[in-house]
Formats: structure tokens, sequence, C-alpha cells
């Protein structure tokens, strides 16, 4: 593949990740199975393995849980409750290790211990004990904030409301799940009684929802079941190996998911994974892998993190179930950008327990490569989830008048061209801010939690005031009390709404006309840049106008800013070629105009606590570190507030050049930067 087909590729799979991710996890609605996820990832993962250079800051291993319910109150967690990558085979596995030891600069006869252990599938939950007593309890969310559901927890035999040796502060975390007897009794009660218009799809789910009840007594009679796995914050170690908090959680009365295993090879770790994998079907309860982490915690503490996930984690997944079924209908699905996606409407069919009737078809390429037509008979697998994968179309039980499926080459949202741009995948609509399919999803964008995080105004809301016309473009948004106002319909005479519930909207409105400046940059919805890119351009760039202006010269590849902007960490020319095309836009102009006279966006403000040597500096590491490795030095410099660039330029502080430094040590020199050896600048930071 052509470099510039790779760069297209790796913005095809982050976009509808993405799209995956928001369905899931924010919408509760998924669209394709674990399995089909998990295929996408590992497409976008291999990319990112063979062309590092070209790899996105907000790879969908970075992605985690769903913003919190209105419903409930929101909690702050003390550490961050992360994601885990994935694995799929022996090969990942030793590419795992290998990882680890590059980072920790170990030699290969080193051993490194792992505690594997199964993968529950269940909901993330987060235990507070004060003193030995339950004070809160939380769902992961986001990751960074979660629901507050302390009652309904307290409704779960299995989790004791007091501990008898715990440190001060000491949370616990694991998984609330349903057993399966349980949950077959559930959906049977369900249909007897008629409470529900449908009955939970899988053990999942039911625990998911039995646990979010606002009403605890309903979560009270729902059997929920809690294993304990980890620790979050703790003001004093209660252990110093994995396998030792699996230990102390036993002995405080917790469950635990048994048999574990700790291992220091690969052969061990995968003997163990089949023997779990044999005995599947004959647990009580969902498991959708095993999870193997390096058992010793300072090493974990070294190890840190990548992105959303955890270095020294990862997730060994099962083998999808299958079940073979037919396509009654494909439909085409208009994404945010524009990306025409078609989903097989299937006859339901159970797999693995789950009834499951839709599946995505990925693109037109996919739908030719399998030859899937409307009609045919086909093998579907899923992972765990609703949704599964077409696996395959079997053409010899295929009806004589059957016909290849014909890809639209238009919008069937708003009959605009819908255009396959060379190298790429997928297909888009043409139709832009015309296109009620993306300007409906951009609004939702850029209210969501990871963006502007206006409570109360959720993409339920957004499609409410879209189909009434109150809301069209994003600074109707901030204009709408003021409309509301003079309105023949006010917003409190609307059914579900009332004068409390449009004050609230209103004043949530209002909260958010001062944001910070990475979270307006994600919030445009600008194509490759997410969470961690707008953070690298706020660091960079400081104030809006600084960036706008910058960016908007970087359009002359021959100009300075062109140069500046590509020596940012991990903006590649892809990710600033559409940067370049936003703010070249005019019509995107004119909308920045009217966004930002109803807002201040906030220059962007490095940590106040951050009093370190580096703090601000821009840092160039070259060569190869013999006492770290590259990717922990990096990690480190970040973490004591420096910023990491990937080319030296005259705003560069410092240059650490490692053995067999090349061009950058050379230019750093005609530059006149400061360069430091290894020890030079642990020196300095230490």
């Amino acid at each position: 593949m052509s470099e510039e087909a790779v760069k297209k590729e790796i913005a095809s799979l982050s976009e509808a990740i993405r799209h995956h991710d928001t369905r899931y996890h924010g919408e509760d609605a998924p669209e394709v199975s674990d399995a089909e996820y998990d295929r996408l990832k590992r497409r976008l993962e291999e990319l990112e393995q063979k062309h590092p250079e070209l790899a996105l800051d907000d790879s969908p291993t970075q992605s985690i849980g769903a913003a919190p319910s209105s419903g409930f109150k929101k909690v702050q967690h003390a550490k961050p409750m992360l994601s885990l990558s994935n694995a799929f085979s022996e090969e990942d596995l030793n590419d795992f290790a290998e990882r680890i030891r590059r980072f920790l600069n170990m030699s290969a006869d080193e051993d490194i211990n792992f505690f594997a252990e199964q993968k529950i599938d269940g909901l993330s939950c987060a235990l507070r004990y004060e003193n030995g007593q339950l004070v809160q309890a939380a769902t992961r969310g986001d990751g960074q904030v979660g629901e507050n559901i302390t009652e309904n927890i307290k409704t779960i035999s299995e989790i004791p409301n007091a501990l008898s040796d715990a440190p001060e502060v000491i949370e616990i975390r694991g998984e609330v799940y349903m057993a399966r007897d349980d949950f077959f009794a559930l959906n049977k009660e369900i249909e007897e009684t008629g409470s529900r218009a449908q009955v939970f799809a899988n053990p999942r789910n039911a625990a998911a929802g039995s646990l979010r009840q606002l009403d605890a007594s309903i979560t009270a009679s729902r059997k929920l079941k809690f294993f304990a796995y980890a620790l979050g914050e703790v003001s004093t170690p209660v252990a110093d190996t994995q396998k030792g908090i699996h230990d102390y959680l036993k002995g405080q009365g917790f469950s635990v998911s048994e048999p574990i295993a700790v291992a220091s090879s690969i052969s061990d770790l995968l003997r163990y994974y089949n023997d779990v994998l044999e005995r599947r079907a004959d647990l009580q309860y969902d498991i959708d892998g095993i999870v193997y982490k390096v058992d010793m915690l300072n090493l974990q503490e070294r190890l840190g993190f990548v992105g959303r996930a955890p270095r020294w984690a990862i997730a060994h997944k099962f083998p999808a179930e299958q079940a073979i079924t037919r396509i009654n209908e494909i439909k085409i699905q208009v994404g945010r950008t524009g990306a025409l996606t078609p989903v097989a409407e299937l006859e339901p069919v159970n797999v693995g327990g789950v009834i499951v009737s839709r599946a995505t078809l990925h693109n037109e390429d996919e739908i030719i490569r399998k030859d899937i037509r409307v009609g045919d008979t086909v093998t579907i697998q899923r992972a765990g989830d609703v949704i599964p994968q077409v696996v395959s179309s079997d053409p010899d039980k295929r009806e004589t008048t059957s016909e290849p499926y014909v890809f639209p080459d238009h919008c069937p949202v708003c009959g605009s061209i819908a255009i396959r741009e060379e190298g790429e995948v997928v297909r888009r609509c043409m139709g832009g801010l015309v296109c009620e399919a993306q300007a409906m999803e951009r609004l939702k964008h850029f209210v969501s939690k990871q963006a502007f995080d206006i409570e109360g105004m959720g993409a339920k809301v957004i499609e409410q005031f879209w189909d009434a016309g109150l809301v069209r473009s994003i600074d109707d948004i901030f204009t709408l009390e003021e409309r509301n106002k003079t309105s023949l319909t006010p917003l409190k005479n609307w059914e579900g709404w009332g004068e409390l519930s449009v004050k609230n909207l209103f004043e949530a409105i209002n909260k958010k006309r001062n944001i910070s400046l990475n979270r307006f940059i994600y919030a445009l919805g600008i194509r490759q840049v997410g969470e961690q890119t707008a953070k690298r351009l706020a660091a960079h760039y400081l104030e809006f106008p600084n960036l706008r202006r910058e960016i908007s010269k970087a359009d002359d590849e021959s100009d300075a800013a062109y140069t500046d902007l590509l020596s940012i960490e991990d903006i590649g020319p892809s990710v600033a070629d559409d940067l370049i095309g936003f703010f070249a836009e005019e019509h995107n102009q004119t909308v920045l105009d009217k966004i930002l006279a109803q807002l201040q966006v906030e220059s962007y403000q490095r940590p106040d606590n951050l009093d370190t040597a580096v703090a601000g500096k821009t840092v160039v590491f070259t060569g190869t570190l013999s006492k770290m490795g590259r990717s922990e030095a990096k990690a480190k410099a970040e973490s004591l507030g420096a910023k990491v660039s990937g080319s030296v330029s005259s705003k560069t502080d410092y240059v650490v050049a490692g053995d067999d430094a090349g061009s950058k040590l050379k230019k750093a020199r005609e530059l006149g930067v400061t360069v430091l050896s290894e020890d030079e600048w642990i020196d300095l930071i230490t």
C-alpha cells in the first residue's frame, strides 16, 4: 500500500471505531459485534505498528466507557478506570511481552511474571472504603467520571459494607454481573408479567440495566453478583504483586474469579487460557477472554499507560460463536462525516444465547469480496455482543434470481452524490451541511461528554430540537434561550419538559460559555483530531487565535508555520492536511465566528502543580537510550510537563541524544539547541 492509502485507511478505521464507541458506550445501541469491533481494532493496530509515523493520537484503544447518565450524580475517579488492549493469538502475546521488555530495557533472559485471570463480561464498578466502611460506589463511566450508584450497590449481598483489615482509604474495583440461571429466570419473569416491552439480550445488559435503576428496590430484586479484581486509590499499599492483591481481596470476603495463574512463559499462559476456554460453557457467568497483567506492581508503575490503556495488561479474547441465518435487507446508514455504512437486516437467530437481528457489512469492498446479497444464507459470528459479523455467504443456497448488491452512489438521506476517493475504503456523502445525517451528528459530537459536555443536552435532545427546527447549527445552541423567550411554543410547554428542566438546561448551556481550548478543538469535529491530538494542539499554540492564525498560514508548505505544525508530536502530513483543510474552508471560518461570538475559549493552562525543570519545555529524543526505553522516556517527560516533539526546530529547548544519534542531533547543533546526554537528562529531571 502507498503511504497515502495507509493514511486514508487509518482515518477511515478510526472514524468507524469512534462511531461504534458512541453507539455502544454512549447510546447503548451497538451496531456491530465484539468480534467485528475487535477486527476493526486489530486492522488499525496492524497499520499503526507497520507505520508508527502515521498513527493517530485518538486510537480506538484510548476510548473508554460512556458518559454518566443524567439520572445519577457524577463521581470523579481518584484514579482513572482504563480500558485494555486486546490480543487474539500467541503472536499477539509474544508481541505484548516483547513490548514490555523493550520499554523496561530488559534482556530476553530476564523473567517477567504475569498474573492471569478470567475476563468477566459485566459492568465495571469502583467501591470506595474509608476507615473500613463502604462510603461510595461508582460506575466506570468515561474512565474519568462515573455514576454514583452507592445505594444500588449496597443491595448486592456479595459486597461487604465493612472491611476488617483495610487502610484509611482503599478503592476496590471489579465487575457486577448476573449469573446465567438468574438471567434466564429474570427474562422468563419479564415475559410472563409483561413488565418490559423486550427481554434483556444477554446477562451483561441485564446486569447493567438492573444496576442503573433509579429505584434501588428494583436493583435489590435482581440477583446481581460482584467479582473483585483490582485496586484504585489506596492510602497504604496492601500488596506488592497482582497475586497479592487477589489474595487480599479474597481475604476480605470478596468473590474473586478462580482459578488464576502466575507464569513467566507464554506457553504456560496459553495453557491456562485453553483450560478456561474448555470450561467456559460450564461456568455460571459470562466471560469473553483472559486478562494478563504484569505481576509486580513496581513494574506496572514504571510501565504506565499509553493513551487510555495500561502498557502492563492485555485482554486475550476468546473466539467468536457462530450461527446461520438469512439477510432480509441491506440498509445504508450515514455517519457524522458522511461515511456510508451498509448494515444487514437479518432473520433473527440465537447465537450463544443471544437473539441477533442486525450486522454491519463494513463497506462496499467487503460486500464484493464476500459476495453478500439480499436473500443470502450467511454465517454470522458474535463474541458477547448483540450484533454479529457476517463471516460468509453460501452461494449454493442462493435463489437463481439473486443479483449482486449494487452500492448506492447517492446519499439515502439527502440525495447528494456519494463519492469514494482514491485509496479510501468508504464512500462519503458530499452533501456536507445540507445533509441532515451529518449535521445532526456534528451537533451530537459538539455536546458530547469529551467535548462541551452540556448536561441535559444529549443525543436524544439534539434529535428532538433538530426535528423541531430549534437547533440546526452549533451557534443555535447558545441562542436557544433568547429565542425561547419570544417563542409561541416555549420549551416549558413541550411534553416531557417543565419550567425546572428548561431552567436547568439553559443554566447548563451558559456554564459552557467558557470552555477549555483542548475541549473546543475536539468539539469542532475535525477529522483525525481526537482528544489527545486536541490536547497537543492546545499545549502547543496555547490560545485559539494563535492556532487559527498559524494553521491558516500552514496552508503554504514553505511557510515556517507548516514545519511548526509537523513538529507537534504525532501530527504527520495526513493530520496536518485535515487541520489545514478545515481552517481553509471559508464556511468553517464563518461558523467559527458565529460560535466565538457566543462564548469564550480559555487559554491553555498547564498543570499548576508541575514545578519541574522541564515544565513547558519542548524536548526531542534521538538515538538509542541505554537506561530507559524511548517510550518510557517520552512518557516521563510529558508527566513532568514537557512537550515532546518529533522534530528539531528553533523552538526546541532540549535535544536528548542517545547512542547513534543522527540528523536530529546535527540539526540541534546547527540551530544552537541545548543537547543533553541521557545521564544529563536524568540529572535534570531528578
